[in-house]
């Protein structure tokens, strides 16, 4: 099993492979959305080998959620994840569980991860899910990444299930305008940020979000299947989600930093 010095270099110098060969090639949306793919797939390689060195309660699971979710991730963002744990787990008391959960955090940032963790059973999930639309879009995104595989579609099922589509779609209309607002309401801006501004990767991300918890798909192509879009606007759509994703992560890899 790989030491974490060893796990950190491996991250590292393979994030960097990655990034080198996005910048060195030309720049096209296909390369970015494979770069994308990658860095997620490179994370979830190491995220696995780090839950293993920890030794995680039994029954436990990890799960990626919001962007990471997806199966994406730009070069600079933060990697999202929750450690799911079964009932009768004590996370925050004295004893085996909590050290390994700290082990495992600990080392994620030791490796060089920019980590965005949650700690939480079932029914903490779907009780702090149902007071913050954030977490509630985090989780609608989730995907497994290592431990039980059944306490994760445990709770797909009842989180789907807790699901209240028309709210969740006047929270996300309300945190639209606020966001709107915020970024001066303009797409015009002198400096638009590709991901926040009106127009901007946000605004297509919440359509999808709104289309998944209304249970109509997951893809622009699903949509268009269903009547709610045309094949034209689907492949518009796409192509404008994908220019954006390209000016984001040259963006990223061109700072060093995140930047948007």
């Amino acid at each position: 099993m790989a030491t974490v010095a060893e796990l950190r270099q491996q991250f590292k110098a393979g994030k960097q492979s990655l990034i080198d060969d996005f910048l060195a090639a030309r720049p096209t949306q296909a390369g970015a959305q494979t770069l994308l793919r990658r860095l997620a797939r490179h994370v979830d390689d190491t995220l696995r080998g780090l839950w293993l060195a920890a030794g995680m309660p039994e029954g436990s699971c990890l799960a990626a959620v919001g962007g990471y979710g997806r199966g994406e991730l730009f070069p600079h963002s933060d990697v999202d994840v929750l450690v799911l744990l079964p009932d009768g787990v004590e996370a925050y008391q004295p004893g085996p569980a909590k050290s390994a959960i700290e082990q495992f955090i600990t080392s994620c940032w030791d490796v060089g991860l920019e980590i965005g963790s949650s700690v939480r059973t079932v029914d903490e999930c779907l009780t702090e899910s149902q007071s913050d639309v954030t977490i509630q879009t985090a989780l609608l995104e989730a995907r497994p990444l290592a431990g039980d595989g059944k306490l994760f579609r445990t709770l797909s099922r009842r989180f789907m299930q807790a699901m209240d589509p028309k709210a969740f779609f006047r929270a996300k209309t309300l945190e639209s305008l606020q966001r709107h607002t915020k970024f001066d309401d303009t797409p015009y801006a002198l400096e638009p940020n590709c991901k926040e501004s009106p127009g901007g990767l946000r605004d297509l991300q919440m359509l999808m979000w709104i289309a998944r918890a209304a249970g109509l798909g997951k893809t622009w192509k699903a949509l268009s299947a269903r009547g709610l879009i045309t094949p034209f606007e689907s492949r518009q759509l796409q192509r404008n989600e994908g220019q954006l994703k390209l000016i984001r992560a040259r963006l990223h890899a061109v700072a060093g930093r995140r930047e948007d």
